[in-house]
């Protein structure tokens, strides 16, 4: 029998955690949804801690900050398993470009919803090369809830799912703005690859 009466009163009496992905495309409004959701969470009264890694200092190192330039506290780590020490009596985490942590952050994220803690992650599900980045496929593929947002295509206008580097640099990870970014829908995106 799948659900005996025992099994239903300890399920029920456990503490129920979750695991949320916001994931998209540079400029889609990432950051402003997890901000969102967290400020909702603080309002509640929820203890929350906030991370972001260590490499992301593009507007500050101690904030998460939009591109709309509203910002939360957090705390840079170097390594997703640091996020577990640092978290202990909360019951709401956030994380904020998980596409450049570790391959360990859905192990990590795993074990805090089940000690029953909800966690919120940001992040990009693609790199420049439209190839899925990081551990944000991992993290989409055990969430309960994955929401996809989209940016506008500065092409055409369509709803842009793709982030299009503006220079020739190679690397997988390069931190920038729109001075080396820019959303595009696909017909724009992979039309500006083969020009």
């Amino acid at each position: 029998m799948l659900f005996s009466e025992h099994n239903f009163t300890q399920h029920r009496t456990s503490p129920i955690g979750s695991i949320e992905v916001i994931t998209g495309s540079m400029f889609s409004g990432k950051t402003e949804e997890l901000i969102r959701r967290l400020r909702r969470a603080q309002f509640a009264k929820l203890p929350v801690e906030i991370f972001k890694p260590e490499v992301d200092v593009r507007y500050d190192e101690q904030f998460i900050v939009s591109h709309n330039s509203n910002s939360i506290p957090s705390t840079p780590v170097a390594h997703s398993s640091a996020i577990l020490l640092l978290s202990a009596d909360t019951k709401v985490v956030g994380i904020d470009e998980a596409q450049f942590f570790d391959d360990e952050l859905p192990h990590v994220c795993v074990q805090l919803a089940n000690k029953g803690i909800r966690v919120v992650v940001a992040g990009l599900d693609m790199d420049f090369k439209a190839q899925p980045f990081g551990p944000i496929p991992a993290l989409m593929a055990i969430a309960e809830h994955v929401t996809k947002v989209h940016a506008v295509c500065v092409r055409c206008g369509a709803p842009a799912a793709y982030s299009y580097r503006l220079n020739d640099r190679e690397e997988r990870v390069m931190l920038g703005e729109k001075e080396s970014y820019e959303p595009r829908c696909r017909s724009c995106y992979f039309s500006g690859q083969i020009t």
